[in-house]
């Protein structure tokens, strides 16, 4: 893909399970110095931060602003809306499988959709670091479209080779490799080196 350096980035946070690696990529980017241009957090999103992390309703979008700028998934207003103000790069962490249809359909529904579509349309780089098990055939066509126009499709299962002793190792592992994709050096988790562990 042909990209700018990663300078700017945009996040978005949906109703997959995982909200958490969305955060850490959130504060290992301003950690990394990288400038956010924009955080969208889903409805569906603020429910699963609820669930999974016992956050109360609308904590998710008042912990996003503390790294950038938030929109809802509604706020077609967003500079994130035009491709004439796209950042750099983006990532939709983690991204359901509803966000996924969108984008491979190029449904411009939402502002997360729009916004991920737009990045394509300027061949910048887009990584989709989607969680859902198993995977059906309509998930896996989905899936397959978003590689063939561009984007960098990631399933958030973190490796074991780093020998992981937390729960934020694991976290670590995939933001890691979410930052690779866009090009950003991090030493967020033990790299391979080869030989026996």
């Amino acid at each position: 893909m042909i990209g700018l350096p990663c300078g700017t980035l945009s996040v978005a946070i949906t109703g997959a399970s995982g909200v958490r690696y969305g955060i850490r990529l959130l504060q290992a980017a301003s950690e990394l110095g990288l400038r956010l241009s924009g955080v969208i957090v889903t409805r569906s999103a603020d429910l699963v931060a609820q669930a999974e992390e016992g956050m109360r309703a609308g904590e998710l979008l008042e912990l996003a602003s503390r790294y950038s700028q938030t929109y809802s998934e509604d706020d077609m207003t967003s500079p994130l809306a035009s491709s004439s103000s796209q950042p750099d790069c983006m990532a939709i962490v983690p991204a359901s499988m509803k966000t996924v249809a969108l984008i491979a359909n190029g449904l411009e529904l939402n502002l997360v959709a729009r916004a991920a579509l737009a990045m394509l349309r300027l061949r910048r780089p887009l990584v989709v670091a989607f969680r859902e098990a198993p995977l059906g055939v309509a998930e896996l066509r989905n899936l397959l479209s978003l590689a063939e126009m561009g984007a960098v499709v990631m399933p958030l299962a973190p490796g074991f080779y780093s020998k992981p002793r937390t729960v934020e190792d694991l976290v670590d592992f995939m933001v890691g490799k979410i930052l690779d994709s866009l090009g950003v050096d991090n030493s967020l988790y033990l790299r391979w080196r080869g030989g026996r562990p």
